[in-house]
């Protein structure tokens, strides 16, 4: 796609910039598997035998002089090392029979936003046991079940497991890239479109499709949309009524409702298909699979952008690189999942987290919908990406965390924030972004590959 500009009354046109995109996907797309009422604990399984080989080898430069043991071994008053996988005890967490029973009630059931409680306490979980977890060193609003840790302690007399240190796995190794010699080209992604709700503008939305093809704005502005080398749509692009999705037979005038927001989503995809490379994830209110990977939107929702090889479906989460650079990301539902079921002054410390964990979605599938996996765990991060970013959140945050040549382990018994290794054993460098939801914000947001240099691009149509 050329974009154009007018010098001395004539049109000039300008090079769309292009960059080396690489699908990622592969581990997140299902195939040939077909549910035959396997259950969950596999997943926890894998988990555990995947993080323990990665913790195990660690040990030794930590606490060279203790032991590792599992829950089983352990003896009183002994200090050790225990690896396991982390149950988080809520006495505010949602139970299904509690579901029923309010149901059958007259009292309306309140869902609140958080279900933190001061009460709550963790437990360690590993193939021969698990034991309840007492001391400071571990805050209970900071984890989820599902984390895989090594802690350092002893057993009370009690039965308790005395936390006296933690270890977290820590950034994965990155892929080096050279930016140097880099020009300026951006990524621009955005979030909860929510086409055919009342929180939707299509003429904001239309400003958007104009200023990303070239079509707004003065020289200066055209050049830089000329940069643009790929877009991501990340998840909730449309909204249908609830009332229209009940299994009833429809009437000729409800399936038309239930087509119409996919319908002019197409028609807006197609005008940035026919620009430039983008990619389009689900969310929860696409229509697409409820649990996690969810597969990508089948393309006969989208008969006009479809026709474009610049069109790409792909899975939540999403991984692809454009010039070696690695990305990766959701559309939310992790981070929302985090959000109710621990504590973070912002929603990119949840991204932090996750990558200290190694793990996208650690609480799935405890309280986060996902497949039944039997022979992989697709949510482990295998490799640090450069660019961490997820969709449809309330605003718009981004941080840059970095790795380092050694290890750190941080303490903060005063303010009781527990032990971290926020850093890993290399140099990495990730940029963190939450994009928040367009329709509510009217913003977007740029990503710049020569510098990773982030900021909002924020579209308003009042005068």
């Amino acid at each position: 796609m050329e974009d154009s500009e007018m010098v001395d009354g004539e049109r000039k046109l300008i090079e769309r910039k292009k960059a080396l995109y690489r699908f990622l996907d592969e581990r997140f797309v299902i195939r040939g598997e077909r549910y035959k009422g396997q259950q969950y604990s596999q997943i926890y399984f894998t988990r555990l035998h995947h993080m323990r080989n990665l913790l195990r080898p660690l040990v030794p430069d930590w606490k060279p002089h203790l032991p590792v043991q599992t829950v089983l071994g352990l003896e009183e008053g002994k200090e050790c090392i225990v690896i396991g996988t982390i149950y988080k005890h809520m006495k505010l967490k949602p139970s299904i029979l509690d579901e029923y029973s309010k149901e059958r009630s007259a009292v309306p059931l309140v869902k609140p936003h958080n279900f933190m409680h001061p009460d709550d306490h963790l437990i360690l979980e590993d193939e021969s046991g698990r034991v309840k977890l007492a001391g400071n060193c571990l805050v209970p609003s900071t984890f989820v079940t599902g984390v895989v840790l090594a802690v350092h302690g002893k057993e009370t007399s009690d039965g308790d497991f005395l936390v006296l240190d933690v270890l977290e796995a820590g950034l994965p190794l990155q892929k080096a890239i050279s930016l140097g010699l880099r020009e300026d080209k951006y990524v621009v992604f955005i979030s909860g479109l929510s086409v055919g709700s009342s929180l939707f503008n299509p003429l904001q939305f239309q400003l958007f499709v104009d200023h990303i093809t070239g079509h707004l704005g003065d020289e200066n502005e055209q050049n830089i949309a000329s940069q643009i080398v790929h877009l991501v749509i990340v998840g909730n692009s449309v909204e249908i009524s609830q009332g229209l999705l009940g299994g009833q037979t429809l009437t000729s005038k409800d399936q038309s409702l239930l087509s119409e927001p996919i319908k002019e989503l197409d028609i807006l995809l197609t005008q940035l298909a026919a620009a430039l490379p983008l990619d389009i994830m689900p969310g929860p209110n696409d229509p697409a699979n409820f649990s996690l990977p969810q597969q990508p939107l089948n393309r006969c929702l989208f008969p006009g952008a479809s026709v474009y090889n610049t069109f790409m479906s792909c899975t939540n989460p999403h991984q692809f690189e454009l010039d070696d650079i690695q990305f990766i990301g959701t559309s939310g539902q992790n981070i929302h999942d985090l959000d109710k079921y621990s504590e973070a002054t912002e929603k990119v410390e949840f991204l932090e987290r996750t990558l200290r964990w190694r793990h996208l979605a650690p609480t799935a599938p405890n309280t986060l919908g996902c497949y039944p996996f039997t022979d992989k765990e697709p949510f482990l991060l295998e490799s640090c990406p450069h660019v961490y970013f997820t969709g449809n959140q309330d605003r718009f945050e981004t941080r840059v965390i970095e790795g380092s040549q050694e290890r750190h382990f941080f303490k903060n018994f005063q303010n009781i924030i527990g032990i971290f290794s926020v850093v890993g054993p290399q140099k990495q460098f990730t940029r963190l972004i939450c994009i928040p939801r367009f329709c509510e914000t009217g913003t977007a947001v740029m990503l710049n590959l020569k510098n990773f240099e982030c900021r909002a691009l924020s579209f308003s149509t009042d005068l």
